[in-house]
């Protein structure tokens, strides 16, 4: 892809960390950038129609930049009470996102209808604490186009959706049977796809959620925890899978499947992760450049749509999440 391009990786305790150089020289964004001294941001958010806005969920709300995630003003409204994991935006209509958050603040559901500038607390039915976390936290959340359907994964209580909006919602407790859920996708493809990746599998449903394929992680994989999916709407039936060997973990694996989770292929690192593989990230404009983070910041780079990935000289700590977007 011509043109510039800026990549941000969001981290725990270090803010947002930026570069517009291909990765050759990162900017630490802080105070002078509009963001909170030593931030933990848990999510990254794209306007799909506009991808000079950027939406990022912190510990002290949602902050939103207009210039490709490099000046950021914090949005004053309820959520500025609470720590955001998710961000979702309808891919239709960018006016209406959701927020979902959790752990230290109460795990919550929130929607907006004027692209982020003010938020509804919708109920969802939340266990207020859950084993192994304290308290719960949204670590998936998808918004199918036309901004009714919506897919939330919450970490140690299970998946939801909603089919109105967020009004309403279902548990699904049939097919899945380890509310441990880590990350999900709604994959496009030739029937579309819902990928949820819980503490030790991989679920796939192609029917809105009615029946389920389990791919058990140790039987799978060379390890046994997967932790984040990623898919893209101009790859139809493709998905990642981040994995690693615990929490935090000593290794990760990157697997992808082109068949919508039905199978599974693990793609080559030139170096090994330091930790659990935590985020893949990448952008519609150019599918073939994807980036990946390991929980203890370590940077990888594909330039072939993950048949081959790359370590990036750069180190980041505690990383949470790798964007990338045309500017």
């Amino acid at each position: 892809m011509a043109g510039k391009r800026a990549v941000i990786v969001a981290t725990v305790g270090q803010a947002v960390m930026r570069s517009d150089d291909d990765g050759k020289e990162w900017q630490r964004l802080q105070l002078n950038n509009g963001l909170h001294s030593d931030a933990i941001v848990r999510g990254l958010a794209v306007d799909p129609k506009s991808p000079e806005i950027i939406f990022a969920g912190t510990d002290k709300g949602i902050y939103r930049s207009e210039d490709a995630g490099w000046q950021w003003k914090l949005t004053e409204n309820p959520l500025n009470d609470y720590t955001v994991w998710k961000i979702s935006i309808d891919a239709k209509n960018p006016e209406v996102m959701y927020a979902g958050t959790g752990t230290p603040s109460p795990c919550h559901f929130f929607r907006s209808d004027d692209r982020g500038k003010s938020w509804d607390r919708l109920p969802v039915g939340i266990a207020e604490t859950c084993a192994n976390t304290g308290v719960p936290r949204f670590t998936g959340l998808h918004v199918e186009p036309g901004g009714k359907t919506v897919w939330a994964a919450i970490e140690v209580d299970g998946v939801r959706y909603t089919h109105n909006g967020g009004q309403t919602w279902s548990r699904l407790d049939e097919g899945i049977p380890n509310p441990d859920i880590h990350a999900l996708s709604v994959v496009e493809g030739s029937s579309k796809a819902v990928v949820i990746a819980t503490v030790n599998a991989v679920y796939t449903s192609t029917d809105n959620g009615e029946s389920w394929n389990e791919s058990k992680a140790k039987d799978t994989f060379s390890v046994g925890q997967p932790r984040c999916t990623f898919s893209l709407a101009s790859e139809p039936n493709v998905v990642f899978l981040g994995l690693g060997d615990n929490s935090p973990g000593e290794t990760g694996v990157i697997a992808r499947s082109k068949d919508s989770g039905k199978t599974w292929e693990e793609l080559p690192l030139d170096k090994q992760p330091n930790s659990s593989m935590w985020w893949i990230g990448g952008h519609d404009a150019d599918p073939n450049l994807l980036y990946a983070v390991t929980r203890f910041g370590y940077l990888y780079r594909s330039d072939d749509g993950g048949d081959s990935w790359k370590k990036e000289w750069r180190e980041f700590g505690h990383a949470t999440t790798v964007a990338w977007v045309p500017m």
